[in-house]
């Protein structure tokens, strides 16, 4: 039993304007699957692919400002020379500087045309095979408890934990790390990005989420009706969705 990480969900006000920022930003394709849904993906992405890299689905709402951002993604570059190119490009398609208290740090902080802020990563060699999106970040109050939790749900490896910080990665090595920083301040509110996964291949949604509540996930009403996902939160209520296998 498995599941795999396939895309951050971002909600937007106009998710194909935003679908065009992060498709030229990331140089991804960019396709609709129905109205108010974007999806950017790399060239030649198989959904069923269990290497396949994370995605972005973005999803029209009516009042995406009204929420807090508890996950982003970080970029990453291969030198100092590319990441100052990458942020000049991303400014020219509309991304704004951010100050979320970072202070004086290597890294840039931007936020894209809707607000949602994001971070170019100064060179590191960690991400040096990750693609453009080297991680995955999520705010809590406790890293090595979340870490435990979607380590378990996701079967993926543990690489850092401390007090402040943990990391994780597939198994297999290929795509972005998830990432979880503790943020004394987190607040309970409808988050403006989340995570999706999807059973791999043979595996049952409804058994996966029977396998998610053990662990410690809990439903979740985003008001999102009948549909064929599942709305889970996990253990500091980040809520998630659990995709129909394809």
């Amino acid at each position: 039993m498995a599941l795999r990480l396939v895309q951050v969900n971002v909600k937007a006000r106009d998710d194909s304007a935003l679908g065009r920022f992060w498709a030229e930003a990331l140089d991804w394709n960019l396709s609709s699957s129905g109205a108010g849904a974007t999806s950017v993906a790399p060239v030649g992405f198989v959904w069923t692919d269990p290497d396949a890299a994370v995605c972005l689905d973005v999803i029209a709402v009516p009042d995406p400002e009204t929420v807090q951002t508890r996950v982003h993604i970080d970029l990453a570059t291969t030198s100092a020379a590319h990441q100052a190119n990458m942020v000049a490009r991303l400014k020219e398609l509309g991304a704004t500087p951010a100050d979320v208290g970072q202070g004086d740090v290597p890294w840039t902080v931007l936020a894209d045309p809707e607000g949602t802020v994001f971070c170019v990563l100064e060179p590191r060699e960690i991400y040096r095979d990750t693609g453009p999106i080297a991680a995955v970040v999520v705010d809590c109050t406790d890293p090595q408890a979340m870490a435990r939790f979607w380590g378990d749900a996701l079967g993926w490896t543990p690489h850092d934990a401390t007090d402040d910080y943990a990391r994780l990665r597939a198994a297999t090595g290929a795509g972005p790390y998830l990432e979880f920083l503790r943020t004394p301040d987190v607040q309970t509110v409808r988050k403006r990005a989340h995570l999706d996964l999807v059973p791999c291949p043979g595996d049952d949604q409804s058994a996966e989420v029977a396998r998610l509540r053990t662990l410690g996930a809990t439903p979740a009403d985003v008001g999102q009706g009948d549909v064929p996902w599942i709305v889970l939160a996990d253990p500091e209520g980040n809520e998630f969705c659990v995709l129909a296998p394809t």
